[in-house]
């Protein structure tokens, strides 16, 4: 459609892995397939293990459960409409949909970065300021924090998918990536976006960067306490509480910041595409297996549920 000088799209096209060959990209099918069930099946058990396991109601496996929440709704956003360019070559998007993928792209990312952030403040009160634990990390306060991670999505989603889609896209609508990621939506538009693109950095910066400073910090004081305890037991008992969760921040945080703070003429679009695909098909896989293989409580309480579902004389 044309109004005035301006094309008017109404629909965008996911490039995404379409330059492979027909058999390339029914392998990915399996492979992201298989990936996705493993994600979903696995986040949900973390979720029913530690809701039913009367010995994981601490504020970790709070936290854990809110993050497993979040990782199924990321995959959901995602891999689905990926899937079908895959295996029927649906490449194609509404602009609504596309605007909502979006919107819950930049919702999940944010709460899930803030939610890390407060999972690593839940594991330095613990180690660092053990005796008092039990009064700071109340039901409330778990509450709050998480409550506040979920919302701290909405207004970086809000202002930066609406902001984006308010541009005029003028005739070219080849979205050169396997989801609607702002980058390559941005680049599409044609009128001047360099006050949105200072403005995507500072959101980027708030709500990327700073939570990874956040934690980093948490991390420096927690190691700290760890090397000043007496004993080798000790120093074990307090490293394995937090070495799953500094696991999982790694994965995520690595591939977020090449993704986001690398300049633009030293990426090329495919070298994009797989950083995004880290962090948001294989570490949603990832998580559950890490904090489930990595966790003696989450193991022993899995085996507990199966024990009581199944009987003792069925193990």
């Amino acid at each position: 459609m044309m109004w005035g000088n301006w094309t008017i799209v109404n629909k965008f096209v996911l490039v995404g892995f379409s330059a492979l060959s027909s058999e390339l990209q029914a392998l990915l099918f399996l492979l992201f397939l298989t990936i996705y069930l493993i994600t979903l099946m696995g986040n949900v058990l973390i979720i029913l293990v530690t809701t039913a396991d009367s010995a994981l109601q601490s504020p970790m496996y709070f936290f854990l459960r809110n993050l497993s929440f979040l990782e199924i709704g990321f995959n959901l956003v995602i891999v689905p409409k990926m899937l079908g360019t895959l295996i029927i070559q649906d490449t194609t998007i509404s602009f609504l949909g596309c605007a909502t993928q979006m919107y819950f792209f930049f919702f999940f990312g944010a709460a899930e970065c803030c939610l890390l952030a407060t999972m690593a403040y839940d594991r330095y009160v613990a180690i660092c300021d053990p005796l008092r634990y039990p009064v700071i990390m109340g039901h409330k306060a778990c509450a709050q924090l998480a409550a506040a991670s979920w919302f701290a999505g909405f207004p970086v989603a809000t202002v930066q998918t609406s902001w984006i889609f308010s541009f005029p896209f003028c005739g070219p609508n080849r979205v050169n990536h396997f989801f609607c990621d702002s980058p390559p939506v941005i680049a599409l538009v044609c009128a001047d976006t360099s006050l949105f693109e200072l403005e995507a950095l500072t959101a980027t910066v708030l709500f990327i960067l700073f939570p990874f400073l956040l934690i980093l910090g948490s991390y420096v004081r927690i190691l700290s306490t760890i090397f000043r305890m007496p004993s080798a037991e000790g120093k074990r008992k307090a490293f394995s509480t937090c070495s799953s969760h500094l696991l999982v921040v790694s994965l995520f945080y690595s591939t977020a910041i090449l993704t986001y703070f690398r300049p633009r003429s030293s990426t090329s679009p495919e070298s994009k595409k797989l950083l995004s695909l880290s962090y948001t098909v294989v570490t949603p896989m990832l998580n559950p297996i890490i904090y489930s293989l990595r966790n003696n409580e989450v193991k022993s309480a899995l085996r507990r549920v199966i024990r009581r579902t199944l009987g003792p004389q069925k193990l």
